[in-house]
């Protein structure tokens, strides 16, 4: 990927995510692709406690503080809206805050405006564009419009997930079915084919019970519709695996759509055997070392990966029936585990949640490893014994599932998450859904046949691999210097530097 000149170190680009790890990082990867690609100046504003979080990963990044600038933005709302003291990620929302620590970003429009202000007085013209998260649509673009700055909107999901979330909060499509006496749950949502059909089971409570009167419309109806008048929207995608969610998301947004991606450590994208030496996360569970010991004793793609992201967790039941189907299914695994939905996420974990004695079966027929709380996950997909991925579907997780030809189990549980299992299903052929949400009654047998059928090396175990590896092989094109992300990128850029013209 070439570097862009024409006095591109003078430019300037902030950079707003929303406060969720699941965001923060891939902005982090964008910020380091747009500096490695220009040399512009970046600043990424947060609040504090993300910062340090941010802050704590640049070792690990190999980034110099003077290339990425992370500046803390002043951050305080929890009294005001009903949010526990110090409350500045998702990670520490119960469910039924959500919607008050979305409403409670609103806190850092002020102090983003101060930001953007003050290096415009500084630097003696405004930045070439504020990057806002699509999650702080309702008031980001906002303040770039106040300023005469270019807003660009990023989504940090694929285009056929996000078109999805945003044409059903719109549209509310679901409330026909709903209002109805039909016996079907299917239906139809406006910039989808009209065969292509969705069902009241992948909808979220909170979507399901929206009627465009509740809490939760009003805050995703401004949110999308402010965003959809900013001068762009940027998709953590890419043009050669997602080819009909860019084009749909393309129609109905009707606002220029580049796609971003692959967010993804350079080292994974590699046509080699080099393994990922570094991570971007929390501290694993166990050491990463470990995992990979313990990895290295099996046989080539016999591992189920287990792993539903930094916030989700299922049911106590579900868990008792997962575990049990891993047993009774044989195949090796390893399961990052947190304590079920109802429990304090950062609790311990207890023995009680599984069914008796099966940590001690597992670890004495070295049948599986349990990781509490987080896993080193880059090196766990990268590793040629991972055979597949029991997955939430949360986009990150599926970019890194596909960029090392591992297909998926789909337990999508949240979010624009089983929309991303719809098209991993239906359009690529590389997963199968176990489960859908915390509603779904799973049972072991249910869990132990899945697992054979993806895992089975005939048959369509096989044929989900060799989809896989194709999705793999079009991530690694399109780094490549006729692939569609230098291009993009590129495109992208030269939009901005005409803007300034």
């Amino acid at each position: 990927m070439c570097k862009i000149k024409m006095g591109s170190s003078k430019h300037h680009i902030v950079m707003l995510p929303y406060m969720a790890h699941g965001h923060l990082i891939p902005f982090l990867a964008l910020a380091k692709k747009i500096h490695h690609t220009t040399g512009f100046t970046i600043t990424i504003a947060n609040t504090p406690l993300n910062i340090k979080y941010l802050r704590s990963t640049f070792n690990s990044l190999d980034v110099l503080s003077g290339d990425i600038n992370l500046v803390e933005l002043p951050f305080s709302p929890a009294a005001e809206f009903g949010l526990p003291p110090n409350t500045e990620s998702t990670e520490n929302v119960p469910d039924s805050l959500i919607g008050h620590f979305f409403s409670s970003s609103i806190a850092l429009k002020n102090p983003l405006h101060d930001l953007l202000s003050g290096i415009a007085d500084k630097e003696g013209k405004s930045p070439l564009c504020l990057i806002s998260d699509l999650a702080l649509g309702f008031w980001a673009n906002d303040v770039a419009k106040s300023l005469g700055i270019v807003n660009l909107t990023f989504n940090t999901c694929g285009a056929y997930g996000i078109l999805g979330v945003i044409s059903l909060w719109l549209n509310l499509p679901h409330r026909k079915v709903i209002n109805s006496d039909s016996d079907s749950d299917e239906f139809h949502v406006p910039g989808f084919p009209e065969n292509c059909r969705f069902r009241i089971s992948q909808l979220n409570p909170f979507l399901r019970n929206a009627d465009g009167t509740d809490v939760w419309s009003k805050i995703r109806q401004q949110q999308f519709s402010n965003s959809l008048q900013s001068d762009g929207w940027l998709c953590n995608t890419v043009e050669e695996i997602e080819p009909l969610g860019l084009e749909l998301l393309r129609n109905y947004v009707k606002i220029p759509v580049w796609s971003v991606g692959p967010l993804l450590p350079a080292e994974l994208l590699a046509n080699s055997t080099e393994k990922p030496s570094k991570h971007v996360g929390k501290q694993s569970g166990i050491p990463a070392e470990i995992c990979v010991a313990w990895l290295d004793l099996q046989e080539p793609c016999s591992v189920l990966y287990i792993s539903f992201g930094s916030q989700n967790s299922i049911n106590p039941a579900q868990m008792m029936e997962l575990a049990t189907g891993l047993e009774k299914s044989g195949k090796p695994f390893i399961w990052v585990i947190r304590p079920p939905t109802g429990f304090d996420r950062k609790s311990e974990f207890r023995s009680e949640w599984l069914p008796k004695g099966f940590e001690e079966q597992i670890t004495s027929t070295k049948q599986g490893l349990l990781v509490r709380n987080w896993g080193s996950q880059l090196e766990i997909l990268s590793h040629k014994s991972t055979g597949a991925f029991l997955s939430h579907c949360g986009w990150n997780s599926v970019m890194e599932s596909l960029s090392q030809g591992v297909p998926i189990i789909g337990w999508p549980l949240a979010s624009e998450q089983p929309y991303n299992s719809k098209m991993l299903v239906e359009e690529m052929g590389v997963s199968v859904e176990l489960g859908r949400g915390l509603e779904s009654d799973i049972s072991s047998e249910d869990v132990k046949n899945v697992i054979e059928e993806v895992m089975d090396r005939k048959g369509k175990g096989r044929e989900m691999r060799k989809n896989a590896m194709e999705a793999r092989n079009l991530i690694i094109g399109s780094v490549k210097e006729n692939g569609s992300s230098p291009r993009v990128l590129n495109d992208l850029i030269a939009m901005l530097l005409s803007t300034t013209t």
